[in-house]
C-alpha cells in the first residue's frame, strides 16, 4: 500500500492492478524520535522507515512504522509516549494457544515465557504516510490486545472482526536508538 502526500489517496496494489484504498489523513507534526525514510539503529539491527501511520485511543495517539530490515522483511516499530518496540509478525501455526476469551491480568505461556495481559481495548487509524505490507485505512477501527511478558517481551493481538494477527515484540530504550536521516 502507498499513499500520495500530493493528493492525499491511498492506493493499494497488487498483481497488476491498483484500487483506491482511501485518504492518507492528516497527519499532525509533533516531535519524533525517527521518521519516514530516516534508518534506524536497534541493538545489532538495522531498519529502513517505510510507513507511518497513527492511531487513536480516544484519548491519545500513538504512531506505527512499517519498517525493512537490509533482508527487505518486515517489521513494525511502534512509538508511544517515548516507549520504543519492534514488533514482527507471528505466523497462524505458532499464535498462541488458550482457552476461551483473554481478559486482564490472565496469564498465558508463550515461547517458554509467561505473558500477563496488561492492555484491551480499541483503537482507530487516523492517518497514513509512505508505503504499508498490507491494507490500511483511516478510519479503521481494530481491537487490539496487549501482554507483558516475564522477561520483557511483549505479545500483541490485533483484531478486526474475525480477521486476527499476533506479534511479538522488544522493548528498547529510546536512549540507545541511533537515528541516521
Amino acid at each position: 500500500m502507498v499513499t500520495c502526500d500530493s493528493c492525499g489517496s491511498s492506493l493499494f496494489l497488487s498483481d497488476q492492478a491498483s484500487r483506491l484504498a482511501g485518504e492518507q489523513g492528516v497527519m499532525h507534526d509533533h516531535p519524533q524520535l525517527f521518521g519516514l525514510g530516516d534508518h534506524i539503529r536497534l541493538g545489532s539491527d538495522s531498519y529502513h522507515i517505510v510507513g507511518h501511520a497513527r492511531f487513536s485511543y480516544g484519548r491519545g495517539t500513538w504512531d506505527e512504522f512499517c519498517a525493512l530490515d537490509p533482508d527487505g522483511q518486515v517489521a513494525w516499530i511502534s512509538l508511544d509516549e517515548g516507549d520504543v518496540v519492534l514488533q514482527q509478525e507471528i505466523p497462524p501455526a505458532k499464535w498462541p494457544r488458550f482457552d476461551g476469551y483473554l481478559k486482564l491480568g490472565q496469564q498465558i505461556e508463550f515461547l517458554s515465557e509467561r505473558f500477563t495481559v496488561v492492555e484491551l481495548a480499541g483503537a482507530e487509524c487516523v492517518a497514513l504516510r509512505g508505503s504499508f505490507d498490507e491494507p490500511l485505512a483511516v478510519g479503521q477501527s481494530y481491537d487490539y490486545i496487549n501482554l507483558q511478558g516475564h522477561m520483557g517481551s511483549l505479545l500483541s493481538a490485533e483484531i478486526e472482526g474475525d480477521q486476527q494477527d499476533w506479534y511479538l515484540g522488544r522493548w528498547y530504550d529510546p536512549f540507545e536508538v541511533e537515528v541516521h536521516r
